[in-house]
């Protein structure tokens, strides 16, 4: 979380960026979606809405005794599993139940689920960690998001509660789930096109049940709630296509040039402003809430700009190239944050880019004294943001120290040498650190607060910082970054 206010209890929640989802996206693991008849088991779905009732009918492609949902995401304020509380089994004998780090579900005696399930649903805009939430518009127009669907089959209960909380990496069969979406009221709206019943086979999508209107442009497209603050959807229209431009001077092309934003309003909340987003392939999705939000302020909007910086860098650090595995997600969360600090500073030079950055290195100071790599297990993804981008501000600076270059500069080769195979691992990162800075003791710093953590982890920060160049001083045992660097850089 981000304070951005002393006066108001102001909350700005960053769920979650394009690739930071504790279970795998379709190019990661998953079978190619185009290739239906490959033999992999997976599931036909079908959604659909009818006034207020929400129905979804599984039909298995096999008998097996549990079916899990690949994308098992907690809520971020209580923790808890969202989709038992909103999906409700309809067929007799089959129980939705939370087993392990899955939601599953498996029938009461033990014996294969029925090769035809259905569910009634009640879509709900939870906040969630680090996964791609339902959109609910104040039309009464609602977006669900197609991985939510998508299951596999397990042998029983007891593999399903081994497998760990990263999927990535793990000998599945699994494929997206063949989806038909249809809205009795109208047609939904899926990749921009309006279709009385769609299908898709894709566990990257957002599609849309109601009428908000989507609005296009040369450089972007966008599909907002008819009540979101009209200074939001103009920051965003106004922003979105300079900074993206700036990306793309500076590390060549990025997944889209012509992205799709979709923004939702949650009302104005007495005493919060929220702000959630998170990024799919030509997509932002964006949530707003909050009193904050409601009328423009120039920290407000300083930084509704940053954030919208954060969230259009990941479809360079998170499509064009990402993690391999979920505990590696500080190279596309904590990249993206000094991206968009460097552009908006770019763009906007009035800009507090220092406050910001310190608060970086406040909270990487408090979340590292335990290991960064299972912060996700924790719930506690701000070390992942907040860290990252320390590990970044280090690369910055010994850049600048090598070459007189940037973030950019460091982060461009990564992302170049990497655009064919699209990911970006842990090793290459600090192998490119080592080649750079030519001192093998910051690499050595970073791995420890990445795998094992520091009851002196603002001290292991502050060095990381002072030997790569950094200005700072210490203040009663914290780390305070000085005028002249690292803004200067």
């Amino acid at each position: 979380m981000r304070t951005l206010s002393a006066a108001t209890a102001l909350a700005a929640i960053l769920t979650l960026g394009a690739c930071a989802p504790t279970a795998p996206l379709a190019p990661a693991v998953l079978a190619d979606a185009d290739a239906p008849d490959a033999g992999i088991p997976g599931a036909d779905v079908a959604v659909t809405r009818d006034g207020d009732q929400w129905t979804v009918d599984y039909t298995f492609s096999e008998d097996a005794p549990v079916w899990a949902f690949i994308r098992s995401s907690l809520t971020m304020e209580a923790r808890q599993p969202w989709r038992p509380a909103d999906w409700t089994v309809v067929t007799p004998g089959v129980v939705l139940e939370r087993v392990g780090h899955l939601d599953v579900l498996r029938t009461l005696d033990g014996g294969p689920v029925p090769r035809h399930v259905r569910l009634q649903l009640a879509p709900r805009a939870h906040n969630l960690e680090a996964d791609y939430p339902v959109l609910a518009f104040t039309d009464g127009s609602v977006a669900l998001f197609s991985g939510a669907f998508d299951v596999f089959a397990l042998p029983s209960l007891d593999v399903a509660r081994d497998l760990p909380e990263d999927l990535n990496g793990q000998d599945l069969d699994i494929r997206n789930a063949r989806i038909t979406w249809q809205d009795r009221s109208g047609p939904v709206l899926v990749q921009g096109e309006r279709q009385r019943r769609a299908v898709t086979e894709d566990g990257t999508l957002y599609v849309l049940f109601g009428q908000t209107r989507m609005k296009e442009a040369e450089r972007i497209v966008t599909v907002a709630d008819p009540q979101l603050p009209a200074w939001i959807s103009a920051a965003i229209e106004g922003w979105a296509p300079g900074v993206a431009d700036y990306y793309a001077r500076r590390l060549g092309p990025g997944q889209t040039d012509r992205p799709t934003i979709m923004a939702s309003w949650g009302g104005p909340t007495p005493g919060l402003q929220s702000m959630g987003g998170s990024v799919l392939s030509g997509l932002i999705v964006m949530s707003f809430e909050g009193i904050g939000n409601a009328e423009r302020s120039d920290e407000s909007a300083a930084y509704i700009q940053w954030f919208i910086g954060h969230e259009s860098a990941h479809f360079w650090l998170g499509q064009t190239v990402r993690y391999e595995r979920s505990r590696d997600s500080w190279i596309t969360e904590g990249g993206a944050d000094l991206m968009a600090v460097r552009a908006t500073k770019a763009l906007a030079p009035s800009y507090d880019a220092l406050g910001m950055l310190q608060q970086e290195v406040d909270d990487c100071a408090a979340h590292a004294v335990r290991p960064i790599e299972g912060a996700a297990a924790r719930g506690d993804h701000r070390a992942f943001y907040a860290c990252g981008a320390v590990f970044a501000l280090v690369a910055e600076r010994a850049q600048f120290r090598a070459t007189g270059g940037d973030w950019f500069d460091f982060l461009k080769p990564l992302i170049d040498a990497n655009r064919a195979d699209g990911v970006l691992t842990r090793d290459e990162w600090l192998d490119a650190l080592d080649a750079v800075s030519g001192d093998a003791s910051l690499r050595r710093d970073m791995e420890r607060l990445l795998d094992e953590g520091s009851p002196q982890a603002a001290e292991v920060v502050a060095g990381l910082l002072e030997r790569s160049g950094v200005a700072l001083r210490r203040e009663g045992g914290k780390v305070v970054l000085g005028q002249a660097s690292p803004d200067s850089a």
